[in-house]
């Protein structure tokens, strides 16, 4: 039979466990925020936009370009991350089902 004294120890070693597995997890998360932030500056330019708008006097024109194309690119990344958050969320509540 367990005492109050060892459920007291298992319940601390529980606790010990979680908070690192806690900190683990805030590290991964912080981690990842900095890869999303640090912006890399690029041409999204296929060769025919580029060709297209080759020349000095089309600077505003190409950056308008630029910015249309890395606009669309966002939308099929932000679908996929919607998605995977999605199945992520419901692996989590069959799992947490599945505890009880």
């Amino acid at each position: 039979m367990y005492t109050k004294s060892k459920i007291s120890n298992i319940q601390n070693a529980l606790l010990v466990g979680y908070r690192s597995s806690l900190y683990s997890k805030l590290k991964k998360l912080f981690f990842g925020i900095c890869v999303f932030l640090i912006g890399i500056s690029a041409n999204a330019q296929c060769a025919m936009c580029r060709a297209a708008l080759a020349g000095d006097s089309n600077v505003k024109k190409a950056e308008a370009v630029n910015d249309g194309i890395v606009f669309l690119m966002i939308i099929p990344y932000l679908l996929v991350a919607i998605i995977g958050f999605l199945i992520y969320k419901m692996y989590r509540s069959k799992k947490k089902k599945a505890e009880i």
